[in-house]
């Protein structure tokens, strides 16, 4: 890895290109390093106004003022099933403001290659409340409880529920419809939609409605809805109008996170994975933490060019470790993969790289970096 170009994007915060070779040929790409030691440098999670929505990286960059950012996690970006439209919806964990926004699918139910052994849609990178840097998994745990009833929750704001089991959405979610969450299976996404389904609206803790059928429109903030299937979808259906009911979830982990996203471990302990995949170069985008936790490191490789070939996921873990990281994750890749910064007296962020579709596409969500004068 040669670096090429080298700025101060904020204090504690060095943006950096690079140029290197793979299997693919030449590769382009850019890092940024970010001294979570200083504290005027922080860090969360870019994200459109709701989870069921999509927006390019620097549209959500310039909404929050970010100061640099690079896309998140992979996301329901088509759909298989007759009637289902996309949700837009990201596949793993997010926190943001240490609050936990949404849940991970099933494994079998993400978008993106297929995971390394011993790996999980429920692994994520973030930052912790001790201002370190981990890679760490989140675990969803919920109940909802009503008199002598206790359902189990599995899901929150999630594309997808493990089948049998109930979730919850609240007004985070957006107005897209919640059908998709009873589709495929915990091993095929794109097995049939369940035929056994339930919903059930708790307005101000109390059940105002309980149907059948999944709906769809935006949910005010006083307002949770129920999602089952099969097992799940008959404990709720033990709910009756007027119930009182008490929802309650948090994620369980090593790790107590004040802002994550979802990504597959690629790099532990200084050493990239075995079983990586061994797939043709792709643009990559990747984060990784040091082995202290006090540097975060977003990096970007273009591809499918000329001037840049791209690279596997095994080269993307070796990048990392060149760039300083001990642990690390693979982010959404190909025509996804994007890295905005500021450049020097800018009052804005550009895109810095080349997406290879030709221009920014719109994703799920992004890690941003926030200067001095700004926050997440």
């Amino acid at each position: 890895m040669r670096f090429t170009a080298v700025e101060r994007t904020a204090p504690g915060v060095t943006f950096r290109r690079f140029e290197t070779s793979g299997s693919g040929g030449p590769v382009l790409g850019d890092l940024l390093d970010v001294d979570l030691r200083n504290p005027r440098a922080k860090v969360g999670l870019l994200h459109p106004p709701v989870v069921a929505a999509r927006r390019t990286v620097s549209e959500m960059a310039g909404a929050q003022r970010a100061v640099a950012g690079v896309n998140g996690d992979f996301f329901n970006i088509s759909e298989t099933h007759p009637g289902v439209v996309p949700t837009g919806s990201s596949s793993g964990p997010e926190v943001d403001g240490g609050r936990p926004l949404k849940g991970a699918v099933p494994d079998g139910q993400r978008f993106g290659p297929g995971l390394p052994p011993g790996t999980s849609a429920e692994d994520v990178i973030g930052v912790g409340t001790d201002r370190r840097g981990h890679v760490a998994r989140l675990h969803l745990t919920g109940t909802a409880r009503s008199g002598k009833t206790s359902i189990a929750l599995r899901g929150l704001n999630q594309y997808a529920l493990p089948v049998g089991s109930a979730g919850v959405f609240d007004s985070r979610w957006g107005d897209v419809s919640r059908l998709r969450a009873v589709c495929g299976t915990d091993k095929v996404r794109n097995d049939p939609c369940s035929t056994n389904t339930a919903e059930v609206t708790v307005r101000r803790g109390v059940v105002a409605k309980v149907a059948d059928a999944v709906g769809a429109g935006a949910i005010p903030r006083d307002t949770t809805v129920l999602v089952g299937r099969e097992e799940g979808a008959d404990a709720l259906r033990r709910l009756k109008p007027g119930d009182r009911v008490r929802v309650s979830y948090r994620f369980t982990g090593p790790v107590r996170f004040r802002v994550a996203v979802s990504g597959f471990p690629v790099l532990r302990n200084g050493e990239p994975l075995d079983g990586l995949s061994p797939n043709g170069p792709e643009p990559r985008t990747a984060a990784g933490v040091s082995r202290d936790g006090r540097h975060l490191y977003l990096v970007v490789a273009d591809g499918r060019s000329l001037q840049s070939g791209g690279v596997t996921v095994a080269e993307l873990a070796s990048l990392l470790k060149k760039a300083g990281a001990d642990d690390g994750v693979n982010l959404d890749g190909g025509g996804s993969s994007t890295f905005v910064s500021r450049v020097p007296g800018a009052s804005s962020v550009t895109v810095r790289n080349t997406p290879s579709d030709g221009a920014e596409r719109e994703v799920a969500n992004g890690i941003g970096v926030f200067g001095a004068r700004t926050r997440p």
